[in-house]
């Protein structure tokens, strides 16, 4: 049975005189993924910080969602001197601090396999993706809410993404995401185009 992990009730944002977004209703259950789509500026990224709680903007209406949840930004955010390793045990994915064998495995899972030591800073940008995406691939959050998660990544690493995604939702969780590009997850894609609550 589907359990309900965020709900999005008539919420309204504003970034400074500017209102981005109105009238935001929406209800994410488990097995499901959402995809947020709308041109650049229509509030996508405030809209999914909001719903992790993490808002820079003034946000109105009602954000409720379960505690076990996992939020991704668009920046990797690598340290460039330690290695695609250390930067996944330094900052674990969801509640539990992973081992090395495990991260080597979710290392593995994305592609990676050789790199675990390479310094993160001498790794290519489609790289630097991999390692920030194989947090995916480590205890997480059943509510995954991702910003820009198919950046930099090759045709292969988009669909070992797609593939995550739906190996996530298959095991009870459920994932939000942005994307400027369309995803290859049939008729288990839901899409929510902002445009449609644009405050412009």
């Amino acid at each position: 049975m589907s359990e309900t992990l965020l709900s999005v009730s008539d919420v309204s944002i504003n970034k400074g005189l500017r209102q981005l977004l109105r009238g935001v209703d929406f209800t994410v259950k488990s097995g499901e993924i959402w995809q947020l789509r709308g041109g650049n500026g229509v509030g996508k990224t405030s809209l999914l910080r909001a719903m992790a709680g993490l808002a820079r903007v003034e946000v109105f209406g009602a954000i409720n969602r379960c505690e076990d949840m996992l939020y991704s930004g668009h920046a990797t955010a690598l340290k460039g001197a330690l290695s695609a390793r250390d930067n996944l045990l330094s900052h674990p994915s969801g509640m539990g601090m992973p081992t090395s064998a495990e991260v080597d495995e979710a290392l593995g899972r994305v592609k990676l396999q050789g790199y675990e030591e390479a310094k993160a800073g001498r790794l290519s940008a489609g790289q630097k993706r991999r390692v920030a995406l194989a947090r995916l691939f480590l205890p997480s959050g059943r509510l995954w809410l991702l910003d820009e998660p198919f950046t930099a990544l090759d045709v292969l690493g988009v669909k070992i993404l797609e593939e995550r995604f739906i190996e996530h939702a298959d095991a009870g969780g459920a994932v939000v995401f942005t994307s400027h590009q369309p995803a290859d997850l049939g008729d288990r894609l839901n899409l929510l185009n902002l445009e449609q609550f644009s405050g412009e």
